[in-house]
């Protein structure tokens, strides 16, 4: 784990006392040892019930519970010294009840912003598992069995669909859409092989390179103009993705 500046520490002092909090915990890069010299701190805040953000108001801008929708819930934007701090909210009754439709293989995906495929609700435990401890506990779980069995079906039929809808821009000559439905498509089969190998994902950052995906970026950059050209690139992409049918 990183070591923690001083005026980022004594945040932490101040987001444990906030009533209403549970446990703060360090997310993000940092926690996981992936930071470079351009990451910034994210502090996660757990907690139950009501929490009160009256101690943050003036120290950057504050987003209430629910002002980024019901799984990133909401949060600040805050600098503490040098240090850029993102402090994120979550509602341990909505970690908890994602967490146990996760045990059971069972999860919805919400538009995001930053998302390209929309955030899946088993985040919210991903989270748990990499995060680490400055205040109080929060209890993380193994990916669930059956996560690992049902999520790649859900995201392959996603990743099928995309691919069509690429298809259907490509017959109208619409590159952008083409574009943006087959990196769609690449997504969804980097998330497909993830849960395959039980792996705990938190944001796309580096989800096509976990996945052993990068080699599509290639193809990315060499995307043609006309119709039949355009058809025949999704069928590579297509194939690359293991995708030999049309949905």
């Amino acid at each position: 784990m990183s070591a923690i500046p001083k005026p980022v520490t004594e945040l932490v002092d101040v987001l444990a006392a906030m009533p209403g909090t549970v446990a703060v915990v360090l997310g993000g890069s940092r926690a996981v040892r992936s930071d470079d010299k351009e990451s910034d701190w994210d502090l996660g805040v757990y907690y139950r019930g009501e929490i009160d953000l009256a101690a943050l108001s003036s120290l950057g801008t504050v987003f209430p519970p629910g002002s980024w929708g019901r799984v990133m819930n909401g949060g600040a934007w805050l600098e503490c010294g040098d240090e850029k701090v993102d402090v994120i909210l979550r509602d341990l009754d909505v970690v908890e009840y994602w967490t146990r439709r996760a045990q059971e293989g069972e999860f919805d995906r919400d538009a995001l912003l930053g998302y390209l495929t929309g955030i899946p609700t088993y985040v919210l435990t991903a989270e748990l598992a990499s995060c680490q401890p400055l205040h109080g506990s929060v209890e993380a779980v193994p990916f669930p069995p059956k996560l690992a069995a049902a999520a790649p079906q859900v995201w392959r039929f996603c990743r099928s669909f995309s691919l069509d809808y690429a298809r259907m821009h490509a017959r109208r000559g619409n590159v952008a859409g083409v574009a943006g439905q087959a990196a769609a498509a690449v997504m969804e089969e980097a998330h497909a092989i993830s849960c395959e190998r039980g792996q705990w994902v938190c944001n796309e950052k580096r989800l096509i390179e976990a996945a052993g995906l990068s080699s599509l970026n290639a193809l990315f950059a060499e995307i043609p103009n006309e119709r039949e050209q355009l058809l025949e690139w999704i069928d590579l992409v297509a194939h690359h993705l293991g995708a030999h049918r049309k949905f």
